[in-house]
């Protein structure tokens, strides 16, 4: 619905490309997800014209198409910008030591994951010096119910809430260990909050490994921590002892969020 008041701070010639996109980008922060009948709605425009300025934000990576249920959705360019418009307040300055440490302690790569909507967002990664090892993620943008640490928030999320996130019923798949349904979702959550970590074997990548366990007390914009080593070295059998450093390291960062001793 067109505005019938006069924005003083609008400019007097306004480029009306440049004013759609911004304003398909406005509706990620208030939507999470949007249709191209919603992106047509909402510019006043047909919808063809809504789908290519959609497609352009993809192509430009601010965007992307969920494959299962064509709507789309934020984009890795849209949040490495927002996270380098933090600055000081970057979490990832504050993790730094607190990853370093922990990929010492059990010799595998750790990374520092945060969810956005349904996807996670690799922050940052600190790589083991073994010979074979997973290597740096830091930019990755991966379906969150496909990886550990994606895993770990969401199970932090009321019910109601993952459920929105999932409405299309399919989950897209990575490879075929992937979860497959949000019924086969839901259990696996279960199952986390219950043990108090995630894993994965084989769903974001066939080769690669990884257990995770949220930071603790910021379950809506928080962040995991993730081991991650490749799936012959790292069993399932090894997850409880792996959980245990990276939920000392969890706690540790939060201590150190919080502005408590960062040593």
């Amino acid at each position: 619905m067109q505005n019938s008041g006069v924005d003083p701070k609008r400019p007097e010639y306004p480029i009306a490309s440049v004013d759609n996109a911004l304003t398909l980008l406005s509706l990620f922060r208030e939507r999470g997800q949007i249709r191209v009948s919603e992106a047509a709605e909402a510019l006043g425009a047909a919808r063809s014209t809504a789908h290519r300025l959609l497609a352009m934000l993809e192509y430009h990576r601010f965007a992307r198409q969920d494959p299962v249920t064509k709507a789309y959705l934020p984009g890795p360019a849209l949040i490495e910008v927002g996270l380098a418009a933090l600055g000081s307040l970057d979490i990832r300055a504050v993790a730094r030591p607190v990853l370093e440490r922990l990929s010492e302690e059990v010799q595998e790569t750790v990374h520092l994951v945060a969810l956005h909507d349904g996807s996670a967002l690799f922050l940052d990664s600190v790589e083991t010096s073994r010979a074979l090892r997973i290597g740096s993620r830091v930019g990755r943008v991966m379906p969150a119910h496909c990886t550990a640490g994606g895993k770990a928030l969401l199970a932090q999320l009321p019910a109601g809430d993952v459920r929105r996130l999932y409405d299309g019923g399919a989950l897209e798949q990575l490879t075929p260990r992937s979860l497959g349904s949000v019924e086969d979702l839901e259990a696996d959550l279960a199952a986390i909050r219950e043990r108090g970590f995630a894993t994965n074997f084989g769903q974001s990548e066939p080769d690669v490994a990884a257990i995770a366990v949220a930071v603790p007390g910021r379950p809506d914009r928080g962040a995991a921590i993730t081991v991650s080593a490749p799936i012959t070295r790292l069993a399932e059998d090894d997850a409880p002892q792996i959980a245990q450093a990276a939920a000392r390291a969890a706690a540790e960062l939060q201590r150190r969020s919080l502005g408590g001793d960062g040593r």
